[in-house]
Order: structure tokens, then sequence, then C-alpha cells
């Protein structure tokens, strides 16, 4: 995909920068790892610091100093996520803010307002994402909602030189993923986002909505399933068509103490690293594995030492985007699936 910041090159996996930072990284150790694009939080930048002075400021290039390109989603998810603060109308949600309880309303039009004033490269559509469980009733009205609200940020969008992707929605569903499906692409859009799954349903619905998916929407246009997810989970979605990622685990589960490995997941918190002075991943060329051994971030993650927290991030985040990157070879090279089965075989391994 070609943006006014930058060339993105699809399978690729966009870290999570809420508030316009992805935790503890600046914008060069972003772009030291390989970072193509990262997303933003519209319903957060609205709440703090504000849209009008990020624009005044430069937009989100400007006053983040990130140079590549941004995806800003459209606060539809917080719909379902501060469900306990809000209100819904076939019009818009009014919202009690986080932060101070300020009243604030977020519609169609006003989501897409505030998107082309962040300025990001890809923004999306004002959705209605429906919780897990949820009725059938439920989710159908969450769908068809997302379908009249689609048409609405259309119309809406004003700025040329940004892409606007639609989201499908239907749950569990597959008639109604369907059903999303052909209403969405009716209203027509460069891009498809995948919204509503990874909130709690069982793996392998996940895994069938996406042969669903993989089905109803366009073959020449770029997927984005959103929220998702662990390592396993965007092998599985890019055999299944999905081209764009993002996910808080890696970032979180950094300062957690939890590290991805092409042999699993360890805890530095171990005891059998305090005196490991190996790296995370011996076949890792990421910033960390290049000076640090687990001893010393077992050291700094029990002691508390934000260094540790920047250290696990940059490993993890790198590791993430030499998946898809090494996923996007394969693929290229025309062995995708075999190199499929031998990552997750190596996942199953227990790593050193």
């Amino acid at each position: 995909m070609i943006t006014p910041h930058g060339e993105i090159r699809t399978p690729i996996f966009m870290p999570v920068g809420t508030a316009g930072s992805v935790k503890g990284l600046t914008a060069t150790q972003l772009e030291e790892i390989g970072a193509q694009i990262i997303l933003a939080n519209t319903y957060h930048m609205h709440v703090r610091p504000g849209e009008d002075l990020v624009r005044d400021l430069g937009g989100l290039h400007g006053f983040t100093g990130f140079r590549r390109p941004f995806l800003t989603d459209s606060g539809g998810y917080q719909v379902m996520s501060l469900s306990a603060l809000r209100k819904r109308t076939e019009q818009s949600v009014v919202f009690r803010s986080h932060l101070d309880g300020a009243r604030l309303e977020l519609s169609p039009e006003r989501s897409i307002e505030i998107q082309m004033k962040l300025g990001a490269d890809i923004i999306m559509a004002f959705d209605e994402c429906p919780p897990w469980p949820a009725t059938r009733e439920e989710v159908k009205d969450a769908t068809d909602r997302t379908a009249r609200w689609a048409e609405r940020s259309k119309r809406a969008h004003t700025r040329r030189d940004q892409w606007l992707f639609g989201i499908v929605q239907g749950g569990v569903h597959d008639d109604l993923r369907e059903e999303s499906a052909r209403a969405i692409t009716s209203i027509g859009f460069p891009g498809y986002a995948i919204g509503g799954l990874s909130v709690g349903e069982p793996k392998e619905d996940m895994v069938r909505v996406l042969d669903v998916m993989d089905r109803a929407l366009p073959q020449d246009s770029p997927r984005y399933l959103m929220g998702v997810g662990t390592p396993e989970d965007l092998l599985e979605s890019i055999r299944r068509g999905v081209d764009m990622f993002d996910c808080v685990l890696p970032t979180r589960n950094a300062r957690t103490g939890q590290l991805f490995t092409w042999r699993g997941k360890i805890s530095i918190r171990n005891a059998r690293f305090a005196r490991d002075a190996s790296p995370i991943d011996p076949s890792c060329g990421c910033p960390t594995c290049r000076i640090a051994s687990r001893a010393y971030l077992r050291h700094l993650h029990l002691s508390n030492e934000m260094t540790g927290g920047v250290l696990a991030t940059l490993h993890n985040l790198f590791f993430y985007l030499d998946l898809v990157g090494r996923a996007r070879e394969s693929i290229v090279a025309g062995r995708f699936e075999a190199f499929r089965q031998e990552t997750l075989l190596g996942f199953s391994a227990s790593a050193p």
C-alpha cells in the first residue's frame, strides 16, 4: 500500500500507540526495528490532548515525530469497552470521559472529522463492536447499525490523501458476517477491516469466521484483522488472506516479563535465568538480543527498572515484525504453508 508517508509491505503488524506513543519506545527505536506503521486511538487522542492541538502541530506525524504511516481506529471499540460510561442512539454515542467524567459525543461524522484532523494515513469508519457473549439479536442490531454508520462515515470523509477502511461485524454468526460483508463492500472502500473478533469467543469460532471472511471479502483489497493476536493467530490469519494486524499483546506482555522466541514464550522472571548469559533468543537480531543477557533482563524486571520494559518491548515487537516479514518472504517464494508448519512446530518446543 502506498501512502503519503511511505510504502506498507504486507502482511504487516502495527504496534499499538494508543495515545500517539508505543509505550516505552521512541520514534527512532520504532524505525530501527522496522515498524512500517503504528496505530493511534481516536477516542483517547480526542480526550487528550485533542485533535485540534494535534492538527495545529503537524498532525500525528509532526506531533509525535514518527514520520512513517499512521492508522487511527474510529473510536467504535470504545462503544463496547466503555459501555458503563456511554449511551448509544442511532445518531451517536455519548460518553463520559474516563478521565474526568466530561460529556463526549461520537458519531460517524464526528469520528471522521477527528481522524481527518489527526491526519493518519489510514482511518476507519465508525462502527459498533458487539460484546462477547451477546444474543444474536444484539449482534444483528450492531451489525446493521455498523453498515448504516459506514455509509455516513464515507459521506463525511473528504480528505483524499487518506485511505478510509470499512469494518465488517457479525460476531460468530456466519450468515451475519456474510450479510455485513455484502453491505460494507457494496458501499465501497479501498480496504476492509474484520472487527469483533478476539473479544472472548472460542478460538475455533474465530478461525471459522476468518474462513467466511476469506470467501466474502474482495481478493484485491487489503484486509485488516483488528486486535489480533498471538503469533499463532497471525499465521492462521495470514493463511486466510489477512494482510494487517494490531494487538497490545507484545508490548503488554513485555512489561510483565513474557518474551516471545522462535521456540515459544519464556517468563524472564524465572529463577533459571538468574545466571544465564545468553540473549533472549540466540537467533534474534533485535537491539536487545545484541546487547542484553537473560540474567540482566531478569535483574531489571525484578528491580522494576524501566529499562527492562523498554528492552523487552523492543524484543517482542521486533519478533512480531520479523514474523510477518518472514511470512511475506515465504509467500513470495511460494512456500508459506511449509513456513507456517515449521514455525508452529518451533513454537511448540521448549524454549532453551
